[in-house]
């Protein structure tokens, strides 16, 4: 009814209020209390824990309850207050804010191409041995830029898992090609371990989201964390 609907927002301009209200009085504090969170494995080791103990050094009233996994957890049953993920795309209802942004390489060991011949398009990739990545579900294609337009190709791959680093050693010690993160292969690449390969088709990069849990408002040491790793992270 009317009546009901009109309830319904002024609830909701109350609740706007009180949040409001809460977060002027909260900047007057320094913030406290613990955080818990979930933290992917490799972007969280290399990335993020430099970033989390400095940020425990700053605000020395917060505690940290960092959980370093790749399973995509439930936050409201897992009770945790935020969680980082690195992610091409959302699902539906996670209530995000993206922090930063992050580039793809394809790389492959001069070992490897000295065998096997360097790739000159990514429609060559099926003749050659590709490493897998399957945190995201079964690997049958990479992604590229071709003439403006985002394409898939076939990959077939004999070395498959879960984790960015494990693939970019075994593309390091000659056995394939690898499609991961920058933050995965730039030392590999630093070392002349590896090199990249077609790169003359850019491929997808991914966003760095912080997510929420959508049952409950955002506590002023969550805010401090996330405007810290938004800066930090979008800066580097």
């Amino acid at each position: 009814s009317a009546g009901s609907a009109y309830l319904e927002k002024c609830r909701l301009i109350l609740n706007l209020v009180e949040a409001a209200e809460t977060d002027v009085a909260d900047e007057r504090v320094a913030p406290r209390g613990n955080i818990r969170l979930s933290l992917p494995l490799s972007f969280g080791l290399k990335r993020l824990a430099p970033l989390l103990l400095e940020f425990s050094q700053r605000h020395p009233e917060v505690g940290l309850d960092m959980d370093y996994t790749d399973r995509r957890v439930n936050l409201i049953e897992e009770g945790i207050d935020l969680a980082i993920r690195i992610t091409r795309r959302l699902e539906g209802g996670d209530v995000a804010r993206r922090i930063g942004a992050g580039g793809m390489q394809v790389v492959a060991a001069p070992a490897y191409l000295a065998r096997h011949g360097r790739p000159l398009h990514p429609s060559e990739l099926i003749d050659h041995e590709c490493l897998g990545y399957t945190g995201g579900g079964t690997v049958q294609s990479w992604q590229f830029l071709v003439a403006g337009k985002l394409q898939g190709f076939a990959v077939r791959s004999r070395i498959q898992a879960n984790n960015g680093e494990v693939l970019g050693e075994a593309a390091a010690q000659g056995l394939g090609i690898s499609l991961q993160p920058d933050f995965i292969v730039e030392g590999f690449v630093a070392a002349g371990r590896v090199e990249p390969i077609l790169t003359e088709f850019p491929v997808p990069g991914f966003g760095i989201h912080a997510i929420l849990p959508s049952n409950r408002q955002v506590p002023h040491r969550v805010r401090v964390l996330m405007d810290f790793l938004a800066a930090r992270i979008g800066s580097g």
